[in-house]
């Protein structure tokens, strides 16, 4: 063999070294990918190609793949837990049941008296419930949620704590075990809670199991328990996480609610119920 077709034989001949190393890192990158998603319910491109420092093709390919093994299901720019609805991203569901939401974060704030220290899960209900806190003053607002963080910011008569954990982007509210960690060393007089959808038997539906417990933890850190749901949530169970709702607790929602979304919720002993 003449020294030429050596050389090129080097050349072309990637070591199969090289070849398992390359093959282990898209697996693992793959498998990371697949925890992403059962973590935070949903996951979008751009950020998986951000955080795992690669390009969008790559990640799509790598989504198609997960997607044809049946492990996650792809989404418009995303993808999210196989077999369920996408979940909403926070800008979307802002838009939905505006003035319900309004309504029901107004009469929540209304019952927040001076002095109060609360606990504001994340979520556009409880947005709205922040903003009709501007302005008050001797109040302590603990909270997981940027939307509350954003209406809160510059109420200087408002003492404000962040459950600063991992920030799930699609819901813009903070979770996991730090945010846990923060909330198990401070107690509230009243705890507002959101929902993507409630069952009188199985308590606060979410995507995420980080959701549900941090939610259930917040519950037990407070005195008095709201939980603030606009109509279309009630008898709702678009995901499989749960946080259950234990002892006494008020469900908040709007007038739109009909008496059969309501009966289920009625016939608890610990349960109040408020239409507003």
């Amino acid at each position: 063999m003449s020294p030429a077709r050596i050389g090129t034989s080097r050349t072309t001949a990637e070591p199969r070294g090289a070849q398992d190393r390359r093959r282990l890192r898209a697996r693992d990158r793959r498998a990371l990918i697949a925890r992403m998603v059962q973590t935070d319910g949903a996951v979008v491109v751009e950020e998986l190609a951000r955080s795992l420092d690669v390009t969008p093709s790559t990640i799509r390919r790598d989504l198609a793949l997960l997607t044809e093994q049946g492990t996650i299901a792809r989404t418009y720019g995303g993808a999210m837990v196989a077999g369920h609805p996408a979940e909403p991203t926070l800008g979307q569901r802002s838009g939905l049941a505006v003035a319900e939401k309004d309504r029901i974060g107004r009469w929540a704030a209304a019952r927040i008296g001076q002095g109060d220290t609360v606990i504001l899960d994340a979520g556009t209900t409880t947005g709205r419930l922040a903003h009709h806190l501007r302005g008050r003053t001797e109040l302590t607002v603990i909270t997981s949620g940027l939307t509350a963080l954003r209406e809160l910011a510059e109420a200087d008569g408002i003492e404000l704590i962040t459950l600063a954990g991992t920030l799930r982007h699609v819901s813009q509210g903070f979770v996991g075990p730090l945010a846990e960690l923060t909330l198990t060393r401070l107690t509230a007089d009243k705890v507002f809670l959101g929902a993507d959808g409630l069952d009188a038997k199985l308590g606060i539906c979410e995507a995420s199991l980080q959701q549900t417990a941090l939610k259930e933890l917040m519950a037990q850190r407070g005195g008095q328990v709201y939980v603030l749901a606009d109509s279309s949530k009630l008898g709702q169970t678009p995901f499989t996480a749960w946080a259950p709702l234990t002892g006494a607790w008020t469900l908040v929602t709007d007038s739109g609610a009909t008496d059969d979304q309501l009966a289920p919720f009625r016939t608890l002993p610990d349960v109040e119920v408020v239409t507003v």
